[in-house]
């Protein structure tokens, strides 16, 4: 599954340098610019972004209405995920879809499944705890999955701890996790397990793992070759550590740019040496010490347990805020000064990152649990191992219009010019390149971001 590093050979563009925020251990990273390739693959949505953008989802096939909040059965989201063949999920319900049963694999590919569609509040994805109890969002053994504003909230602990992710990502290529937010996993709240390749994580916020395995984001486990993964534009807040982890092997390109990290207690991006040495570019990212970061906390770790090489870490324009070692000593050990591989996307200045990521991160409309995550990040305050609040399931939303069932509102087409009587998600009537049903898709995004009503 390994892929050829192919922004490698494609012409660089130079950043010009940007001023830093005072305190970011400035003579502790890199001397030069990130390069970032030109004629990155575009996505199949605008906004697309990283290594992961190529993947198709379910782009050209089927919609298939959700229309139940039931765990299985007709119209439910099981039901849409164990389909085959390319294929959109969308929303006709809003609320917790609670499972039951054993949370359902994504196993086949080519699929989209678009939280964005749904009605006022949008979609909870929860389990019921006991034995089946599991990881709500698995993706195993596929390739070209699209997730987008979905939120994951395991508020009822399982019967087995290690089995108890957020999101967990195996063995699968193509793959966008885009504006989720998750909360309250007994084990990492995201994972990436075994042969990964070509993944980005994005916009998305990791707040809140259950103590004492409270965890952000292992990107990578027990992998069998290079991978190339962005995390870009995440939050990941009140974990203790693996804020990230970043453990790849040589030849991998990966990148963790414009992620704001918050409150963790002993560590928050630890480079690990294990798989051979990681190649490690962390580009405008924000560091911010909370009332749990110890004065014996470090901000970016060279962690040398079990190393059987060295990584190369490129380091440019990362804020630092707080009273902990800002980056480790051994680090200065395998600085390089040009990223392992260009990068996908221009970094923002890390000054003023979080005015953006408040605005951008997570999935929307933010809920009780983000608003309050956003002011406490606002306010230096929150604390690691807030206990998880029982779910409640909303009130009932009507959807948009949607007369001809082609996933997109009546109104929004009748506005672009499209048919609200045909059948038309995949034409391209304003000849911008992108499908029609992608842009309803990011014009819908946009209305909920502003906080507009919506249906």
């Amino acid at each position: 599954m390994t892929q050829l590093r192919r922004l490698a050979a494609i012409l660089p563009v130079v950043i010009a340098a940007c001023s830093l925020p005072s305190g970011t251990g400035l003579a502790q990273q890199s001397a030069e610019p990130p390069v970032v390739a030109q004629n990155v693959e575009a996505g199949v949505f605008p906004g697309a972004i990283g290594h992961g953008a190529a993947s198709r989802g379910g782009h050209g096939g089927r919609i298939i209405a959700v229309t139940t909040l039931a765990d299985n059965g007709a119209g439910s989201l099981r039901a849409c995920i164990e389909e085959t063949g390319p294929r959109i999920c969308v929303f006709r319900v809003n609320g917790v879809i609670r499972f039951s049963a054993r949370p359902p694999y994504i196993t086949n590919p080519y699929i989209t499944i678009a939280g964005q569609t749904a009605p006022g509040g949008g979609i909870t994805l929860a389990h019921s705890g006991g034995a089946e109890g599991r990881t709500p969002l698995v993706i195993k053994g596929t390739h070209d999955v699209i997730v987008r504003h979905i939120r994951i909230r395991p508020d009822i602990s399982g019967n087995e701890q290690g089995s108890e992710d957020g999101v967990t990502i195996e063995n699968s290529e193509r793959v966008i996790l885009d504006h989720l937010s998750v909360s309250w996993a007994r084990d990492e709240l995201v994972n990436g397990f075994a042969d990964n390749d070509a993944i980005t994580i994005s916009n998305s916020i990791f707040a809140a793992g259950v103590p004492r395995h409270d965890k952000c984001a292992l990107l990578a486990s027990d992998p069998d070759g290079p991978q190339n993964l962005s995390f870009i534009g995440n939050i990941c807040a009140h974990n203790g550590d693996r804020n990230p982890d970043i453990n790849f092997p040589p030849e991998s390109c990966v990148e963790v740019v414009n992620n704001l990290f918050y409150n963790a207690q002993s560590e928050f991006a630890e480079i690990w040496e294990s798989e051979g040495g990681s190649p490690i570019s962390l580009v405008g990212n924000v560091f911010l010490a909370g009332p749990d970061t110890h004065g014996a906390a470090i901000g970016i770790v060279r962690a040398g347990i079990a190393a059987t090489g060295d990584g190369e870490a490129y380091l440019w324009d990362n804020g630092f805020e707080g009273d902990f070692t800002h980056i480790a000593p051994e680090v200065a050990d395998i600085l390089v000064d040009t990223p392992p591989c260009p990068l996908t996307v221009t970094p923002r200045p890390s000054a003023g990152l979080l005015a953006h990521l408040r605005g951008s991160a997570g999935t929307w409309p933010h809920d009780a649990f983000d608003s309050q995550l956003m002011q406490e990040i606002d306010g230096r305050g929150g604390r690691i191992g807030r206990a998880p609040s029982p779910l409640v399931q909303a009130d009932a939303v009507a959807p948009y219009a949607d007369a001809d069932a082609d996933g997109m509102d009546d109104a929004w087409e009748t506005q672009h010019g499209n048919d609200p009587a045909s059948i038309d998600p995949w034409a391209d009537v304003d000849g911008n390149g992108f499908a029609d049903f992608e842009d309803f898709l990011s014009a819908r995004e946009a209305t909920i971001q502003s906080g507009a009503a919506h249906n």
